[in-house]
């Protein structure tokens, strides 16, 4: 408990005012829920918030319980904050801060939170593994909008290869966190072997890829998983699906990296348009060239798909491991057909 702490407060802006009270979504079967809510709430001597949902994530209802329920304290999924910006004409909340993790929060969602709730989404970062080991409170440290933040006291975080040697800033590795560290867990249960693939020496790997800048906050790329790579380039999913958000016909975006025979992998985009706009090859030609004209070339989807929903977690993430597997199962298919 006493290793959650320290990042608690940070993203928390140290929780000592006198109407903090605590709410999130997420189950508390969740470390997310458990161990960044519930416990160190308590643990502050505050209370939490509990209700039972009646079903999947309701962003109408995430509103409704701010407001009427005088809700201080929020812990959101960046997907929820998605569907919550997608509401028409939202009730205003009274919020001291959020925590956003769980996923990477990009400028876009940054700049719509900011605006909505007057407060900014602070970041906080951490696996069941090893939970809440970076934090970043633009209101206690040098804004940098979109990085995970800095370890919090306690916590020792490098970029690392494969064998636990750490890069220089500005180079691309694992995000990793040395042990031993009161937050990290011990060992996977009954799999030595599993165990010891999760080490590189004293270094845990979280299976993300990040970098770390001259300040030493560090900034995600993707999951080891889920980077894409096209033409030479390792790209991470979350700086496209943050500028796919910026055009207004998009209400959600997710991306992945689909097989090609001359680049190796191409971008595709699945993508739920918002009210109003209608699916087809005009907004599709449009989308395509909006990303192109922000980012680097070698960035923008080649394939776009509208779709009604995207397939999340119940803590809210989106997987984008489904739609891998979705499209993989579609080619062998078209394959197979004469």
């Amino acid at each position: 408990m006493i290793g959650h702490m320290p990042g608690f407060d940070i993203v928390h802006e140290f929780f000592d005012r006198p109407d903090d009270l605590s709410w999130s979504p997420a189950d508390w079967a969740w470390i997310a829920g458990l161990m960044d809510v519930l416990f160190p709430t308590w643990f502050s001597g505050k209370p939490v918030l509990a209700f039972r949902p009646p079903g999947a994530f309701d962003p109408e209802l995430a509103f409704h319980t701010l407001r009427k329920h005088l809700v201080r304290n929020v812990f959101l999924v960046p997907t929820m904050v998605k569907l919550m910006r997608q509401v028409a004409n939202p009730p205003r909340a009274a919020l001291n801060t959020i925590l956003c993790g769980g996923e990477a929060v990009g400028a876009e969602l940054h700049d719509w939170g900011r605006a909505h709730f007057g407060v900014p989404l602070n970041e906080g970062y951490g696996q069941t593994e090893c939970n809440l080991v970076l934090a970043h409170a633009p209101a206690l440290m040098k804004p940098k909008f979109g990085a995970l933040g800095l370890p919090p006291p306690g916590h020792v975080a490098a970029i690392v290869d494969d064998d636990g040697v750490e890069l220089p800033p500005g180079e691309q590795g694992n995000i990793a966190f040395r042990r031993p560290n009161p937050v990290m867990m011990l060992g996977y249960w009954n799999n030595p072997e599993a165990t010891e693939k999760k080490f590189a020496k004293d270094w845990l790997l979280t299976g993300d890829v990040g970098w770390r800048d001259e300040d030493g906050y560090f900034w995600f790329v993707g999951r080891a998983d889920d980077v894409i790579t096209s033409g030479g380039f390792r790209i991470g999913p979350g700086e496209i699906e943050d500028c796919l958000l910026k055009h207004p016909a998009v209400a959600a975006a997710a991306v992945i990296g689909v097989p090609d025979p001359v680049r190796t992998e191409i971008i595709k985009a699945f993508i739920t348009p918002g009210p109003g706009y209608a699916p087809g090859d005009a907004l599709e030609a449009e989308i395509r060239g909006f990303v192109r004209d922000r980012l680097a070339r070698h960035e923008y989807p080649r394939l776009i798909e509208f779709v009604d929903d995207l397939p999340t977690t119940a803590t809210g993430k989106v997987m984008r491991r489904v739609l891998k597997q979705q499209e993989t199962a579609r080619r062998k298919a078209e394959a197979k057909t004469p």
